[in-house]
């Protein structure tokens, strides 16, 4: 009785299995290994001696950008964009009935521009909330990530996975395929056109300081791309660096010309 009774459960367990199987969203599951050769971390505490702005106020706060008068902004998990005035309070300057809201930037005109990890693009100003791109040739941008305006008015945004949204984040690590894209936003015609396509979970996006190209973060591949915008390379890409000793998240552009790259999961191999 007992010989049977395993049986039946085995017979069971692999049904449970198979079916689980045919009705995963994993196309393809597999795993991108850390490249076998890391760039090493400097060996300073400098992180240690950051001052942390908002503590114990901010909930989960994704990202950064500035105005053109050094106003510090950001977004929180809570659906809160927030506004560091001078005297060191934060301003509650909106608040959304979302938990999605990811990348943030200030145009050149004020207004707040939004990556909500559900609905797309967005701007925000004293007329209320505009959505600005939802989709993208028929496709629904399914994963708005970061975004950045350029000299032109054009902003560019990453969508992270064309496949998984971004509450199943996790999904996209476990089938590490090239599902990201960066995409430009035209506001003259109000027109969203794809500049890269196939990038290992497109995040942090940044303008260089001449705006001659962007660099954009595939972090499943532990690398940064560069996409020429203008000069005898426009339209080329190149890789920015590689070899990262962790995954690339978000990315900004720093005083000196140069980037401030955050990483996530640091590998073993780099400590």
């Amino acid at each position: 009785m007992a010989l049977i009774t395993s049986s039946r459960i085995l017979i069971v367990c692999v049904v449970a299995i198979s079916i689980q199987m045919l009705l995963s969203p994993l196309s393809s599951p597999g795993y991108l290994d850390p490249p076998s050769t890391l760039l090493a971390p400097p060996s300073n505490s400098k992180l240690q001696e950051v001052i942390k702005l908002g503590e114990g106020l901010l909930k989960k706060p994704e990202a950064v950008a500035f105005d053109k008068h050094g106003a510090l902004y950001t977004v929180t998990r809570d659906g809160g964009v927030k506004k560091l005035q001078k005297n060191g309070t934060w301003e509650n300057l909106w608040q959304f009935e979302s938990q999605n809201l990811l990348g943030l930037t200030i145009t050149a005109a004020g207004d707040v521009i939004l990556c909500d990890g559900e609905e797309g693009l967005l701007k925000v100003s004293e007329e209320g909330v505009t959505l600005l791109a939802s989709h993208v040739n028929g496709d629904k941008i399914r994963f708005a990530d970061d975004v950045m305006e350029s000299s032109d008015g054009m902003l560019y945004f990453s969508d992270a996975s064309t496949k998984h949204s971004f509450q199943d984040w996790q999904l996209d690590v476990l089938e590490t395929q090239p599902h990201g894209r960066l995409l430009k936003y035209d506001p003259s015609s109000n027109t969203t056109s794809i500049v890269l396509g196939a990038l290992a979970f497109a995040n942090g996006v940044a303008l260089s300081a001449d705006q001659q190209y962007l660099v954009v973060c595939e972090t499943w591949k532990y690398r940064c791309l560069k996409y020429w915008l203008q000069g005898d390379n426009k339209g080329q890409t190149e890789i920015f660096i590689d070899n990262l000793p962790g995954r690339p998240d978000n990315i900004n552009l720093a005083p000196d010309a140069s980037f401030w790259i955050a990483l996530l999961e640091v590998t073993e191999k780099s400590i």
